[in-house]
């Protein structure tokens, strides 16, 4: 009898040992399968959550199958520690062990909502905004100017996060005196910049930082951006340019950037500007005259006077030959690029073409009937 119940106890274990088996192996197979997601969804993991929170999180966004595998999953290969607080972009799709890599490895937020200090060419302003996940395109929140002093609770409530991004874009032909004003007044970045940066230094980009980030080590951080991007291009440049230093390239990039915001344009315009110095013809452009009353300190907003393309300043490109002293403005790579490698063509001249791109001319004659037909449609625009 004895032996008998021994027996059916043996296999009563083996049964236990098969089934918990093939509960270990679907448990398995079903941590790393592909997830119950259709869209994206953005995940918040606050500071001091641990993993039951988060899985109740993904269970309720039907972002996994079942939230004990994903908390055993965890546990299983150690995991279940090393949560880092923060918003993440968990994709369509994706299994546990994916969004527990997502929610562990650490580094900066993916989704959620980011602060930006943008640094236009006209205005300077705050913006919060919220990634949305299934479009994976920003919303925008709040717009607010750089001259704010009071800000709005729900700019501060966001701002304060511990997960919110911080980030600078600069726009290209943004000028070094507009950098140095907007990082110097961002009310999240402390620290100072002792002197404006020489102007064309300045890569324009997109700078994630932190709140508190230093002012001189940002500054630091476009400059050496800007230097690698224009060692590049001269590295490559091709042959026959009129550039003795990579700094003539960079003033003349300058020029285009403020002369189109038309990129397949960039190579055509830098052709028309080394054109006429091979003539020899003055570049006769009128950002630089633009430079020369503002030195990139204000937006000129109207048009230029008679007195002022007449007079003699180092920046007038209707009075000096050659290149003015400096860049007068921060161009960006695809304008230096450009004048470094620009198209091979015969224009020397170029007028606005009402589409917001430009006429170009080999002939004084052609470029007078573009001028013609230009004036013709602001004619038509004014009435």
């Amino acid at each position: 009898m004895w032996k008998h119940v021994v027996a059916n106890v043996f296999t009563l274990l083996i049964v236990a040992f098969v089934v918990l088996g093939g509960v270990v192996a679907m448990g398995q197979r079903a941590f790393v399968a592909q997830g119950p997601l259709t869209e994206a969804i953005c995940l918040r993991v606050d500071q001091g959550a641990n993993l039951r929170t988060v899985a109740a999180s993904l269970d309720a966004q039907e972002a996994v199958s079942s939230p004990m595998i994903f908390r055993i999953g965890a546990q299983y290969d150690g995991r279940d520690g090393r949560l880092r607080f923060g918003s993440y972009l968990v994709p369509a799709g994706a299994s546990m062990d994916e969004i527990l890599d997502i929610v562990t490895r650490g580094g900066a937020s993916t989704c959620g909502t980011e602060v930006v200090l943008r640094i236009g060419v006209t205005q300077v302003s705050y913006l919060v905004r919220e990634l949305d996940p299934a479009t994976n395109r920003f919303e925008e929140a709040v717009t607010l100017p750089l001259e704010t002093e009071e800000f709005p609770a729900e700019y501060q409530t966001v701002a304060n996060l511990p997960d919110t991004r911080f980030r600078i874009t600069v726009a290209e032909g943004a000028t070094s005196w507009q950098i140095w004003n907007a990082l110097t007044n961002a009310e999240f970045l402390e620290g100072t910049i002792p002197e404006v940066p020489a102007e064309g230094v300045l890569s324009p980009d997109s700078y994630e930082v932190r709140r508190g980030a230093d002012r001189a080590a940002l500054i630091a951080d476009m400059e050496e951006r800007q230097a690698g991007i224009l060692a590049t291009a001269w590295e490559n440049r091709v042959e026959g340019l009129p550039f003795e230093t990579p700094g003539e390239a960079l003033i003349l990039a300058s020029i285009v950037e403020k002369e189109t915001g038309v990129p397949e344009e960039r190579r055509v315009v830098a052709s028309v500007f080394l054109n006429r110095l091979a003539v020899p013809m003055r570049l006769q452009t009128d950002p630089t005259v633009i430079y020369g009353i503002t030195l990139g300190q204000r937006v000129l907003g109207r048009g230029l006077r008679r007195s002022e393309l007449n007079a003699d300043t180092p920046y007038n490109t209707y009075r000096i030959d050659g290149l003015p002293p400096t860049p007068i403005a921060n161009p960006g790579r695809a304008s230096i690029e450009a004048v470094l490698n620009p198209e091979t063509t015969d224009y020397i001249y170029f007028v606005a073409d009402g589409s917001g791109g430009h006429a170009f001319a080999v002939t004084l004659a052609e470029h007078n009937d573009n001028v013609a037909r230009w004036r013709r449609l602001e004619a038509e625009t004014d009435n």
